[in-house]
């Protein structure tokens, strides 16, 4: 082994080649100019799904993204192999700018939230009339993400044919939601599907419900031709089983919208929400916060919204639910 000196000459010392090549590493990136436009489809393991064009191509995270995550319905830049063939593999190498994000965690004392799709317009809420029960809760949260994330919420209300729709509606009839109501055998005979899909047309719209309710059964009528597998509810639990393990993005018949099919849920953790921009969601109410204290959560005595309400400016209804919305991050989704 060779030793050198205390007094080294720069001739003495051996510098190992690069096997990579001579050039020297730099902070720079490449901007990508020539990138690809892509939509994201679908996230598994590490591998992604994405829309280039025409074709479906797979692609990976390129390093230089670093710890930033991709999510089904990001507008990615796409270089390398995009021509779709079996056993190619692109790069995305960067994200654009989310015109919206659905957030959730898994509790409401989880600190870690999960992003459960990106840049969609519309959140439709599924949940049966009965088998298994309804689960108002559960709605109210899922309502609180979706005015957070900026989307228009639409309930869709399975199953009709074993219990009536007007009950569970009498609980949001002051909120204006727009609703349909569906029955297995309109399911089967595609008149569902249709009403459903009027609604869905121009959008890019998100479903979530927890298991069993026939979220992928609709998701299938809605889109005929990519079947994903169903599942069945527990007669024991009255609780469905996870079938649908990944998000995923469909186009609709004609290319009128898409439909992103999301895993079942049990829980719909808020802890990323500041409760105080649900009042957003409530355009009658919020000039009323005017005259609250600082701070106010809006259910409290010296709340000026009980004034706003009781001065003729909205429905004391509203002001019910915003207060029923509000309690649902202090309270578990099974209450």
């Amino acid at each position: 082994m060779r030793r050198y000196g205390k007094n080294t000459d720069e001739d003495d010392v051996r510098v190992r080649p690069n096997r990579k090549g001579n050039r020297p590493r730099t902070s720079i990136r490449p901007k990508h100019e020539d990138a690809a436009e892509g939509f994201v489809l679908t996230v598994d393991r590490g591998r992604l799904t994405v829309l280039v064009e025409d074709r479906v191509i797979m692609a990976m995270k390129a390093r230089e993204l670093g710890r930033k995550g991709v999510v089904v319905g990001d507008q990615v830049a796409v270089v390398g192999d995009l021509s779709g063939k079996k056993d190619t593999l692109a790069r995305i190498v960067r994200v654009e700018e989310r015109r919206s994000v659905l957030r959730r965690t898994a509790d409401d004392t989880d600190p870690f939230e999960r992003v459960v799709v990106a840049n969609a317009d519309q959140l439709a809420i599924v949940t049966a009339l009965a088998d298994p029960e309804p689960r108002p809760r559960l709605i109210d949260r899922c309502l609180v993400a979706a005015y957070d994330a900026g989307l228009k919420p639409l309930l869709v209300l399975t199953k009709s044919d074993l219990a009536p729709a007007a009950k569970l509606m009498e609980s949001y009839g002051a909120l204006g939601l727009p609703y349909v109501v569906t029955n297995r055998e309109e399911l089967a005979a595609g008149e569902a599907a249709e009403r459903v899909r009027e609604r869905l047309n121009g959008r890019v719209t998100a479903f979530v419900g927890h298991s069993g309710v026939g979220k992928t059964t609709l998701v299938n009528a809605l889109v005929p031709d990519r079947q994903r597998a169903t599942g069945h509810v527990n007669a024991v639990t009255g609780r469905g089983r996870h079938t649908t393990t990944s998000a995923l993005a469909l186009p609709l018949p004609g290319g009128s919208g898409w439909v992103i099919d999301t895993p079942g849920v049990r829980s719909f953790g808020l802890n990323h929400i500041d409760p105080s921009r649900v009042i957003h969601a409530f355009p009658d109410l919020e000039p009323g916060t005017e005259g609250c204290p600082r701070a106010c959560s809006h259910d409290e005595p010296d709340c000026a919204l009980d004034q706003w309400v009781a001065d003729g400016h909205a429905d004391p209804q509203r002001l019910y639910s915003l207060r029923r919305l509000l309690a649902t991050r202090e309270r578990r989704e099974g209450d």
